[in-house]
């Protein structure tokens, strides 16, 4: 699941953080803690970042390409949501125990920087303030991601929105 890119340092690690629309004006020692569990990966066109059903792992936050947020049924699959450069997905992974609803596809080679659930769920534990600040930015995609469910359930089902 995604490869691994070489080189990236722990500075290339911070500013990748720092220009990161979702981690923008974190503090310095906050970015550090972050960049210390960071694992830039790269995914190819149409390749699985995260699976429907799958035990959610890992947080992603889009450093380039695109991907699709997905809705599958065994004979379809509905787009609900189109990611790129700057977005985040994988939030089901700051809790424990959930399930992934969607599948996330890269549509084209997607770079990401990857954060794994338990080491972030400690950062944001021993962080109080980096921990509420992650979850308050978190629960802004995750209403995102209701209103984009939303709108294309009711444009399946004839509501013009």
């Amino acid at each position: 699941m995604g490869t691994i890119p070489q080189g990236m340092g722990q500075n290339t690690l911070v500013s990748a953080l720092r220009a990161h629309p979702f981690t923008s004006g974190l503090t310095d020692s906050q970015l550090d803690s972050l960049a210390a569990l960071a694992i830039p990966v790269r995914f190819e066109a149409d390749e699985i970042v995260l699976a429907e059903g799958q035990r959610s792992s890992n947080f992603y936050l889009l450093v380039s390409g695109s991907v699709a947020v997905e809705l599958c049924a065994p004979r379809f699959a509905v787009c609900v949501q189109s990611l790129g450069r700057g977005d985040v997905c994988g939030w089901s992974a700051l809790l424990a125990d959930q399930d992934t609803v969607f599948r996330v596809r890269s549509r084209e080679k997607t770079e990401a920087l990857r954060l794994p659930a338990p080491a972030l769920q400690e950062v944001c534990r021993h962080d109080p303030v980096l921990g509420t600040e992650f979850l308050t930015r978190t629960l802004r995609v995750v209403a995102g991601r209701v209103k984009a469910t939303e709108l294309r359930f009711a444009e399946m089902c004839g509501f013009r929105v």
